[in-house]
C-alpha cells in the first residue's frame, strides 16, 4: 500500500492544517467548486493511468436518454417541457471490486487523513458505500461519449482527473439554478440552459487535479470528447451516513451486476 506522501504533493497542499482546510472550506462555500492542481504527484497518476488502461476491457459502458433531474418523467409536463427533455449520457466505467489493492486509489480512499480533510471541507462526517461497487469507481470517456445536463441527488461530488482528452471533456456549470430543498425546481432558468441562452461557467483541470463539486444545485455537463485520447476521471464516492449502499437497481443501471 502506498501512503500518502507518495501520492499526494502535500507540501503545496497540506491537507493536516486547520488554515488550509479554511481556506479549502470558503472557497468551496463561495463559489461551489474546489480545484486544487497537481493535488496528486505525477507518479501516482501515472500508476492509476496504466491500471485504468489495462483494465479499460472490464468497464462497463452505458448510454442512457435522461432529463436533467434525473428522475422519471412528469406527465403533467409535455415531453419537450425541461421538467421532461431528454439529454444524452453515455460512458464506461470500472468499479471498486476492480481496483488493484495496491493502487494509490486504495490507499488514497481508505486513509483516515484523507476522508478527514474532505469531511472537514465539506463539512460532513464522510462514510465508504456499504456495497462492494460504488466507492471507488474509474470512469472513461472516448471520443464522443459526454455527460448530459443534470444537478446530482448527493450534496457532494469528489473526482480526480486522470488523462485529459485531446478536445472537449470540458466541464461546464451554472450555479444555484434550482433550490432542491425547498423544492424550486426553476423550469424557466433550466429551459435557458438547455437553450443556451445563459453564460456557463468552465472547471479547467488537468491529470492530478482533485476536484470538490456541489452539483445538487448547480446544473452541469461533460461536453463530448473528441480525438483519439480517452478521457479518465476517477469518481471517489462517500456518503454523510453509515452503512449506505447504492440500490439494487441503481447498480445494475450504471455497473451491469450486483
Amino acid at each position: 500500500m502506498s501512503t500518502l506522501n507518495t501520492i499526494l504533493d502535500l507540501a503545496v497542499y497540506p491537507i493536516d492544517d486547520p488554515d488550509f482546510r479554511a481556506e479549502c472550506r470558503d472557497t468551496l462555500a463561495r463559489t461551489g467548486a474546489l480545484v486544487l492542481p497537481g493535488f496528486m504527484k505525477p507518479e501516482a497518476v501515472e500508476q492509476v493511468k496504466q491500471e485504468g488502461l489495462e483494465k479499460q476491457h472490464l468497464a462497463y459502458y452505458t448510454a442512457s436518454q435522461h432529463n436533467v433531474y434525473l428522475d422519471e418523467s412528469d406527465p403533467a409536463f409535455g415531453d419537450d417541457h425541461p421538467r421532461n427533455q431528454k439529454v444524452t449520457s453515455s460512458k464506461g466505467c470500472i468499479t471498486d471490486d476492480l481496483i488493484g489493492a495496491d493502487s494509490p486509489l486504495r490507499s488514497l480512499y481508505d486513509s483516515e487523513r484523507f476522508r478527514h480533510f474532505l469531511g472537514d471541507v465539506l463539512e460532513e462526517k464522510l462514510y465508504a458505500y456499504a456495497d462492494p461497487l460504488s466507492s471507488i469507481n474509474l470512469h472513461y470517456a472516448d471520443e464522443g461519449r459526454e455527460l448530459g445536463w443534470h444537478f446530482d441527488n448527493s450534496s457532494f461530488a469528489t473526482t480526480l482527473l486522470i488523462q485529459k482528452p485531446a478536445g472537449g471533456g470540458v466541464f461546464e456549470y451554472v450555479e444555484n439554478v434550482r433550490d432542491a430543498d425547498r423544492g424550486e425546481m426553476n423550469y424557466q432558468g433550466v429551459d435557458r440552459v438547455l437553450k443556451g441562452e445563459i453564460e456557463v461557467k468552465q472547471l479547467s483541470m488537468e491529470p492530478g487535479a482533485l476536484v470538490m463539486f456541489r452539483g445538487r444545485n448547480a446544473i452541469h455537463r461533460v461536453t463530448p470528447t473528441q480525438g483519439g485520447i480517452t478521457r479518465m476521471l476517477v469518481v471517489l464516492a462517500y456518503n454523510n451516513q453509515p452503512n449506505v449502499a447504492l440500490s439494487e437497481t441503481a447498480r445494475m443501471t450504471f455497473y451491469g451486476r450486483l
